[in-house]
């Protein structure tokens, strides 16, 4: 580091310190504008995000996810959601101040924008394996789901990432399915709604339980998943063949579902020009596909 960004840095220390004492303050004009200085600190630049946590402002931030201003709740969900991107140091800083509990508290009663911010950092803070298994067991699946159904445009794209990376931990998938966030899933399915990827990604997650089969199944999901064999990207086709797999593999009712669908020429196309891993998945399911039909006559 050259002598003019140790100054930079040194003039930052200096500058987060006071805000650290500014979060203590009785003045709510005070604590809010503080919370929205450190945020935007803590947007841009990894060493500012250091800074700050060394400085002691993380566990005053989470004290702050109490705060009955609403301005100051937002800018300290979104300080922290910027202290966590790319810094697994401060992920489990945050966590360990408690930060869990109010950021759910956030996502059931908070506004829209620290709703969804609050989601993000949920799911930034699950990108460490441990933080998968504290989330799902907090309570923050259902808020989620909630969001994922009622919230903004925004809103539902930072619940669906937060699913989709608690829906990689086993005993997270039951209670996403449990909370009804099938349904959701499916109507994202939509393509003008531009969250196709995703939701195809979560019930792939969710069909490897037998709650989630059903559930995708019962709700209409088969049509809707061939359609993406058909005329989804690379990686949608993948997922959504892994999830049809799963279902015609369980399910006798489901399987033929999946024929009456027309999946065969779309799988067939897609065992021939997909990706290696989406040929493999797409086989898969033929030579399945072609086992049952020669057993059905």
């Amino acid at each position: 580091m050259n002598n003019e960004a140790k100054r930079n840095l040194s003039d930052v220390e200096s500058q987060v310190k006071i805000l650290v004492e500014d979060l203590k303050s009785d003045s709510a004009d005070t604590q809010r504008n503080a919370t929205a200085e450190l945020r935007l600190l803590a947007k841009y630049d990894m060493d500012n995000r250091i800074v700050i946590e060394n400085c002691g402002a993380i566990g005053l931030l989470v004290n702050l996810l109490y705060s009955n201003d609403p301005e100051t709740q937002e800018n300290a969900v979104t300080a922290l959601l910027n202290l966590s991107i790319n810094n697994n140091k401060n992920k489990s800083a945050i966590v360990d101040a408690g930060a869990i509990e109010p950021l759910i508290s956030i996502l059931k009663n908070g506004g829209s924008e620290a709703k969804a911010n609050s989601a993000a950092t949920l799911y930034s803070l699950s990108l460490l394996e441990e933080n998968k298994i504290k989330i799902g067991r907090s309570g923050a699946v259902q808020p989620l789901v909630d969001l994922l159904g009622n919230g903004t445009p925004r809103g539902k794209k930072d619940a669906i990432t937060a699913l989709f990376n608690l829906s990689i931990h086993h005993e997270n998938k039951a209670r996403i399915v449990q909370y009804g966030a099938v349904r959701y899933l499916i109507e994202l399915m939509d393509p003008a709604v531009g969250m196709v990827d995703k939701a195809v990604a979560v019930l792939t997650n969710l069909a490897t339980i037998p709650e989630g089969r059903n559930a995708i199944g019962e709700e209409g999901g088969i049509p809707l998943l061939v359609e993406v064999v058909e005329l989804g990207s690379a990686k949608e086709k993948e997922n959504a063949a892994a999830a049809l797999l799963r279902l015609s593999t369980n399910s006798g009712r489901f399987c033929n579902m999946v024929l009456q669908e027309g999946v065969v020429p779309p799988l067939v196309a897609l065992s021939q020009s997909g990706t290696p891993r989406t040929r493999e998945k797409a086989q898969a399911l033929l030579s399945y596909l072609r086992n049952q039909r020669h057993e059905n006559f």
